[in-house]
């Protein structure tokens, strides 16, 4: 059966009318998954804030209890003398100028970079390839830092960074079907929690306008908001 028969098979399983509970979707994710790899499970949350407006351009880090599932690459931009330390933390690359080079010429087999502050100056030149892919290292995410170390071992055990983009949504990875639906759901409220903390002041109305839950080139699965918010 291909894909598009088989999710012809499971969008009959999705009642869009209907808004399902957290546990209830964590669940139908894994009925519903069209894949034969270990697909991700992504949650797409539509905030009412004005992302045009800097102080309603919610972004922020959270550590997910159950990991991604998914090993990340991490990249660390440093000085020579940081070297050794962002290699036994385990990270994958380490370096500065010829990553630099690498970056300018496109490429970006990378989830995430760790920089020192003192090398800020020469990443900012880097803005055009980074920026649209989520990549550039920011001390609100805490992927500027001197303590490479720490960075790195809180990327590896499952530290997800988000943002919301221009459409006033956060898109986020977080985890596996291969999970079971209590971590699945566990993942997904610990997400939730960090987006609701990271709420702007000046934020008016509903703020969490809306909530799907997808695993990769599955049909989306509508979530009651009501409850999330503790």
């Amino acid at each position: 059966m291909g894909i598009t028969k088989k999710r012809k098979a499971v969008a009959g399983k999705v009642d869009s009318n209907k808004f399902y509970t957290l546990a209830e979707a964590s669940g139908m994710v894994k009925q519903i998954n069209c894949t034969k790899f270990d697909s991700s499970v992504d949650l797409h949350v539509r905030l009412g804030v004005d992302p045009k407006k800097a102080d309603q351009a919610v972004r922020g880090t959270v550590t997910l209890p159950h990991g991604t599932g998914k090993t990340k690459k991490v990249l660390v931009l440093c000085t020579p003398e940081k070297e050794a330390e962002a290699n036994a933390a385990g990270a994958d690359h380490v370096g500065l100028d010829e990553f630099i080079q690498k970056i300018e010429s496109g490429w970006t087999d990378i989830d995430v970079i760790i920089a020192t502050p003192s090398v800020m100056p020469k990443i900012g030149k880097l803005g055009k390839v980074l920026g649209p892919r989520n990549l550039m290292p920011n001390p609100k995410t805490g992927t500027v830092t001197n303590d490479v170390a720490s960075a790195i071992k809180d990327v590896k055990a499952g530290k997800v960074a988000f943002k919301v983009d221009k459409a006033g949504i956060v898109h986020a990875s977080i985890g596996r079907v291969s999970f079971s639906p209590e971590k699945i759901a566990e993942n997904s409220q610990e997400f939730l929690n960090a987006i609701i903390k990271a709420k702007p002041s000046t934020a008016k109305g509903t703020y969490l306008k809306s909530l799907f839950m997808a695993a990769t080139m599955s049909p989306a699965i509508p979530v009651d908001t009501k409850g999330l918010i503790h």
